[in-house]
């Protein structure tokens, strides 16, 4: 089994994001996944399967104002998907998890981005983890698992529009 969950946000606009900046975010995100899957292929295969998962994010399927983080993210999904294909027939399953808001060491969200009104847990995105590397996903691969508590649904949005009055 192989969790990619190296990950790191920039936080700035298209304007202000510079080369470097862009290519140290692709290169943690998106290529360390793919030299992660790249190195582990090979003994999976020689053992029989195995399971792959990608920590990617629901950025990866909607805009945010950061654009390395975001790109890198819809990479993966990108990525997984071409990784399933390729490797299905030595039975082994890759997939991604991606996750909204989930309390660790980031700032805190506005409630208004929050349509259960709590972030995630650590420990509800390792269950997820957890099932896809079991016997039990057995015929998954190539999927993405959005674990959001909702908030691509457009929920948010709409909470902040009936809380604040503006539509």
């Amino acid at each position: 089994m192989l969790v990619n969950n190296a990950g790191i946000i920039n936080r700035s606009t298209v304007a202000n994001t510079g080369l470097e900046t862009w290519e140290r975010v692709m290169k943690v995100n998106l290529t360390g996944a793919f030299l992660g899957i790249q190195s582990i292929v090979p003994m999976m295969a020689e053992t029989g399967g195995g399971a792959i998962v990608d920590i990617s994010s629901n950025s990866g399927f909607s805009g945010h104002y950061d654009p390395a983080y975001t790109a890198s993210k819809w990479g993966l999904r990108g990525l997984i998907r071409s990784a399933a294909m390729e490797f299905a027939g030595r039975n082994i399953r890759v997939n991604a998890v991606c996750p909204g808001l989930v309390v660790t060491g980031f700032k805190a969200a506005s409630p208004y981005l929050k349509p259960m009104k709590r972030s995630g847990t650590p420990e509800e995105i390792a269950e997820l983890v957890a099932f896809l590397a079991s016997d039990a996903a057995a015929f998954i691969t190539g999927e993405d698992f959005v674990i959001d508590g909702g908030f691509i649904t457009g929920a948010a949005y709409r909470r902040v529009a009936t809380e604040t009055g503006i539509f």
